[in-house]
Formats: C-alpha cells, sequence, structure tokens
C-alpha cells in the first residue's frame, strides 16, 4: 500500500489551480496552504476545506506533518524558497522556472545531492496528454525522423499573475523548450534569441515592450 504524502501549497494565485488536482489523487493529502494575504488564505482555505493556514513560510516549514512543499510563488522566490525548504528537511515541487541565474540553479542541485531529498520542477507540459501521445508516436517509430521542431505555449488560467504578461517570451521559455527536449530526451547546446515581430498594443502597453523576443 502506497504511503499518503502530506503537501503545503505555496502561494494561493494560480497556485490554488493544482488543489483540486493533489485532493483527487488517493496518496496525496494537501495538509497546509501559505499566503501572505490572510484575506485570501481564508478564502481558499474555506474553499477547499483546508484546516492548516499559514501566513509565514517559516511556520510551514517548521511543521512536522508537512512532507513537501509545493512552491507557486512569484518566480524571483523560487530559489531561495527551493533553498530552504530542502535545508528544514522537506522536499520540493517548484513551479516554473526553477531559478533566475545559473548560479541559483547549481545551489539546488547541489544542495539536492547534499540533503538526498527530492526535488521537481514542475514541468507540466512533459504530462500533458498531447506531449505524451505524440512522444510515443516518435518513440515507437511511427513519427519518422524528426528534422525540426518548432513550438508556442499560449495559456490562460484563473488566478493568473499579472505580471507574467510583462515577461518578454525569452525570459519565460520552459513551457515550449522543455517539450522540444524532452521528446528526443536531449539537452540544449546552445541558445539564441531572434525577433519575430511585434505584439498586440495591449500587451506591448503592459510590458513596456512591443517587440517579442
Amino acid at each position: 500500500m502506497s504511503k499518503t504524502v502530506n503537501v503545503a501549497m505555496i502561494g494561493l494565485g494560480f497556485g490554488a489551480e493544482f488543489i483540486p488536482i493533489y485532493q483527487a489523487h488517493p496518496n496525496a493529502n494537501v495538509m497546509a496552504i501559505c499566503r501572505r494575504n490572510e484575506a485570501e488564505l481564508q478564502k481558499t482555505g474555506d474553499q477547499f476545506g483546508i484546516d492548516r493556514r499559514y501566513t509565514d513560510y517559516d511556520d510551514v516549514l517548521a511543521d512536522p506533518d508537512v512532507d513537501f512543499v509545493h512552491i507557486n510563488s512569484p518566480i524571483p522566490d523560487h530559489a531561495w524558497m527551493s533553498l530552504k525548504a530542502l535545508d528544514a528537511g522537506k522536499h520540493v515541487m517548484c513551479t516554473v522556472p526553477m531559478a533566475t541565474t545559473i548560479d541559483e540553479c547549481r545551489q539546488i542541485v547541489e544542495k539536492v545531492k547534499q540533503t538526498g531529498l527530492k526535488y521537481m520542477m514542475a514541468e507540466t507540459v512533459v504530462y500533458s496528454r498531447e506531449f505524451l501521445f505524440i512522444k510515443e508516436m516518435y518513440e515507437t517509430g511511427e513519427l519518422g525522423k524528426i528534422q525540426h521542431l518548432a513550438a508556442s505555449h499560449p495559456q490562460d488560467m484563473d488566478g493568473w499573475p499579472s505580471y507574467w504578461e510583462k515577461m518578454i517570451p525569452m525570459h519565460y521559455a520552459t513551457h515550449v523548450v522543455s517539450p522540444c527536449l524532452g521528446l528526443v530526451n536531449g539537452l540544449a547546446e546552445y541558445v539564441s534569441c531572434f525577433g519575430s515581430g511585434t505584439v498586440r498594443d495591449d500587451i506591448a502597453e503592459k510590458s513596456g515592450n512591443k517587440f517579442a523576443v
């Protein structure tokens, strides 16, 4: 019989979208939720029937019943929150991107090696049914030899952070790069950025940049 694992959800904007997924899994239990905005914290807790509610991340990490944290905080907080959780003996699932610098990525990799804990960068696209369908076609030879891959990732959801619309594509490319690499089990050999025209006026107004790079 598989063990039930207790997760604490960190960040409840779009992060709340994951709660019903965990609650539908027989081996997962949403033990706690954490958000700085107490009114929104209580609202989410009431909606999903979760009793343990924290406004302080340190209090989550001090909870002995929490097995792992699922970090859905703003992007600049991903690395330090992951490192702090690993130091506290918690396994980590973190929404993409893993970090914003190569040095932060190295620190997380080294910390995982030191602690022996599990870390997952939650690249959800490589678990989508569409990706898995194409990957099976490729691995069985039905798709044939890949000559060229191109990808795009339109997305919208409840709780969508407004700052995401301000990010230029090269700063948030995980959902298009990862499936390309995952399909062929490859690693990136070099990175280039090219202009691809201009974006809509309403998006340009939010980002301050009319060019899609």
